[in-house]
């Protein structure tokens, strides 16, 4: 057994001036700390405490050994105590980490009602199209699509990456549309620059990447979108972003039988952190938020 443990028991013992009582508080059979007692003299080479089968009391090297321990104990049962209310009511600061994307259609409309259950923790947000070092940075989270870069990292699916090529109706009705995926080339296609999104594929089993009409590159999803409301020409883009336009209509989904990716496969869209036996309560509070807020 632990000496902080001893110590309890000591200090116990000590309060409750009998060993029959603080076992009946702590939970523990009386000759268990007894056993513990006798060993907390035995590595300490003095007598603490003078027992007989009625009484209990101090010696002089117990009375000074209790001045400091006890102060120990109560700072480790201070600390129990914050602990649990920790557990109960989430605190601190959590620093996020999200691609510009996905963080301003996705997540950031969620924050006032995250806000709204946990006021105890505050949130710092860094939205950039950078992979960061969770270790390196203190990011409690980083919301990223595709692979985890090593092992000591956990994911959490949050949603698939559903893409889909679309334009709008002035866009359409000036320039026709592509009646197959090999016809994208006659059309102005642009491209969203980031390296991993650049390239349009058809997931036809195998995977075919296609040739498109290039002229335009953006390093920005809201900038894509900007572009095609403005009849600049076709985007493959994440249905997340052109949801609502695709429901009001100001935005018309092209080739909707076809499935396509600027990747060689589906993706999904992760919740990264930190591999740890204990996740921090403001961490899982956060995680569990997204769970039941993002619709997959």
């Amino acid at each position: 057994m632990s000496t902080i443990n001893r110590l309890i028991y000591f200090n116990y013992v000590v309060e409750k001036k009998s060993i029959s009582l603080a076992s009946k508080y702590l939970d523990v059979q009386p000759s268990s700390i007894s056993r513990q007692l006798d060993a907390l003299e035995n590595e300490l080479g003095v007598r603490l405490l003078n027992r007989t089968t009625k009484n209990i009391g101090l010696t002089e090297a117990g009375a000074k050994y209790y001045e400091y321990t006890h102060r120990v104990v109560a700072e480790l049962e201070e600390a129990k105590h914050v602990i649990n209310e920790l557990q109960e009511n989430p605190k601190g600061t959590l620093r996020l980490s999200m691609t510009v994307g996905f963080g301003e259609y996705v997540v950031l409309p969620l924050i006032p009602h995250f806000k709204q259950q946990y006021p105890n923790i505050a949130i710092e947000i860094e939205l950039t199209e950078r992979v960061v070092d969770l270790v390196d940075e203190n990011i409690d989270i980083a919301i990223r699509s595709g692979r985890l870069p090593d092992s000591s990292l956990i994911s959490k699916h949050l949603m698939a990456n559903n893409f889909v090529i679309c334009a709008s109706p002035d866009y359409i009705k000036a320039n026709g549309i592509p009646n197959s995926p090999e016809e994208l080339e006659r059309f102005t296609c642009i491209k969203y620059s980031y390296r991993g999104w650049k390239d349009w594929y058809w997931l036809n089993n195998p995977s075919k990447k296609i040739a498109i009409g290039d002229s335009l590159s953006i390093n920005s999803v809201n900038g894509q979108k900007q572009l095609i409301l403005n009849c600049a020409g076709l985007a493959l883009i994440p249905h997340w972003a052109v949801k609502r336009e695709l429901e009001k209509g100001t935005l018309i989904q092209i080739l909707p039988q076809y499935t396509f990716s600027p990747y060689e496969t589906l993706s999904s869209t992760y919740a990264i952190y930190l591999k740890r036996e204990l996740v921090a309560p403001k961490t899982r509070a956060f995680l569990d938020f997204l769970s039941n807020n993002i619709q997959s």
